[in-house]
């Protein structure tokens, strides 16, 4: 038993590692990184003190402990693919907009520069 506390102990300090040099390397947002860290702080937690689980499961009325554990790695996963969702909705919604607003500054400088060419145009037939 001292073993498995070990390795799950050793595995949620390496995923917190892991987590804190991404952010700090800027592979991973300081916002999805605290989510990601509480998460590896948490298995650390749970594997140092396995009881913890098993108390946690009896108040909250779940005879098997384990299924606790999978119900809050499902909810989650579900909270980050719902987070995620919003960002690619917020981030789709900006790119539109962007596209936007490029197409009317380039349909702004092609008419300007039409209108530029009709003048020189008429600069050049009316010159002597």
């Amino acid at each position: 038993m001292i073993s498995l506390n070990l390795t799950t102990s050793l595995l949620g300090a390496a995923l917190a590692t892991a987590i804190l040099v991404l952010v700090r390397r800027d592979h991973l947002h300081l916002s999805h990184g605290v989510s990601w860290i509480i998460v590896a702080a948490t298995a650390a937690l749970l594997g140092a003190w396995p009881m913890l689980l098993d108390r946690i499961a009896f108040v909250a009325g779940i005879a098997y402990p384990p299924a606790l554990l999978l119900l809050a790695g499902v909810v989650v996963l579900l909270i980050k693919a719902l987070l995620a969702d919003i960002a690619n909705t917020r981030l789709e919604r900006q790119v539109r907009r962007l596209n936007q607003r490029l197409a009317m500054f380039e349909a702004e400088y092609e008419q300007r520069a039409r209108a530029g060419a009709k003048l020189r145009r008429s600069h050049a037939d009316h010159s002597p």
